[in-house]
C-alpha cells in the first residue's frame, strides 16, 4: 500500500497525537522492511510482560486488521490495534544509530515507570 493509498475497510487513520515516528525511525523501519521482506506495515503492540508490567512489542505484517489505526510517516505505516492505542496515545518512536544506548526508543507520556532498557513500562 503506498502512502497516498486509501484506507483499507474497517482500519482507521491516526497521526502523530497517537504515534509520532521520527523520521530516523521512518527510514530505518524502511530499510528493515525492504532488508526483511516480511510485510509492508510495522505492528507496535502493548503486550503483559517485562520487568514493569507493560511491553511494546514491533513486528512487520503483511496487511491491518479490521479496528487498526494507520499511522503514516514518511515512508513507514505503521498499525496499532485499539486497545494498544490506549497505551500508545503522544509516544514518540525514535531511532538512534549510536554504538551504546542505540535502536529505537520509545519515549511514552503515559508511563509512570521505565525498566532501564527501556523495553518494558508500567502506568
Amino acid at each position: 500500500m503506498s502512502i497516498a493509498e486509501a484506507l483499507p475497510e474497517g482500519v482507521r487513520e491516526g497521526n502523530a497525537k497517537l504515534l509520532e515516528v521520527t523520521p530516523e525511525a521512518a527510514s530505518k523501519l524502511a530499510q528493515l522492511m525492504d532488508r526483511e521482506s516480511q510485510g509492508d506495515y510495522l505492528r507496535v503492540k502493548i503486550t503483559g510482560g517485562g520487568c514493569n508490567g507493560l511491553v511494546y512489542k514491533m513486528d512487520f505484517v503483511n496487511e491491518p486488521k479490521r479496528g487498526d489505526i494507520l499511522v503514516r510517516a514518511s515512508d513507514a505505516l505503521v498499525l496499532v490495534d485499539s486497545r494498544s492505542a490506549l497505551y500508545l496515545k503522544g509516544t514518540k518512536l525514535d531511532y538512534s544509530s549510536k554504538l551504546v544506548a542505540g535502536g529505537f526508543k520509545f519515549t511514552n507520556p503515559n508511563a509512570t515507570a521505565n525498566c532501564s532498557c527501556g523495553e518494558s513500562f508500567s502506568i
